[in-house]
């Protein structure tokens, strides 16, 4: 991302350090369409996290394949953040995209920041009215260009289908009305 897309950011990422630094044990959910900026604002916000590093979970690593979205997101606030909420270890159950299969649990204990990133990480907060959301966006051209490019060719035959399954859920469960924090990124 250029400078002046960063710097875009910087107004949210400092509206979501104020609202974390409010909570005992914040969670932020990062969510929006594919290739609209979330992992950059992710680590943007990372970067600019005061005292102990939040833990990054990608929804992306819970989601059981290209039609997968909504039972990723499931899957997450079944084994992740219900456990968190409880101060309790939660767990990533993760998925090997290339061999398309299961690819082990990552543990995550509880009493530090999580950030969930990605397409589905409202769902996955759903239960959570304590969570600082984050809708990122960017127009549909520029947002496909991006995520075309950032995975080398692996996503050209997927996009469609990818496209499909987000607009499925976007129109399924209504989420971005809930978001606090909007960020769109684009020329």
């Amino acid at each position: 991302m250029t400078r002046g897309g960063l710097l875009a950011l910087e107004p949210a990422v400092r509206i979501v350090r104020r609202g974390a630094a409010a909570r005992r044990h914040p969670l932020v959910l990062v969510d929006g369409p594919s290739g609209a900026g979330k992992s950059t604002f992710t680590a943007a916000l990372i970067d600019a996290w005061p005292g102990i590093q939040p833990i990054a979970v990608r929804v992306d690593e819970a989601i059981p394949g290209w039609r997968g979205l909504r039972r990723g997101a499931d899957a997450l606030a079944t084994s992740l953040l219900a456990p968190h909420a409880r101060g309790t270890t939660g767990a990533v159950h993760r998925w090997d995209w290339l061999a398309d299969g299961p690819a082990g649990v990552h543990r995550i204990r509880p009493g530090g920041p999580v950030v969930i990133d990605g397409c589905g990480a409202f769902l996955a907060g759903r239960e959570r009215p304590d969570a600082i959301r984050v809708w990122l966006d960017a127009p549909h051209a520029e947002r496909r260009e991006r995520a075309l490019a950032r995975d080398c060719g692996a996503f050209d035959p997927y996009w469609d289908g990818w496209e499909a399954d987000w607009r499925r859920y976007l129109g399924q469960a209504r989420l971005r009305e809930e978001s606090v924090v909007r960020v769109r990124l684009g020329r």
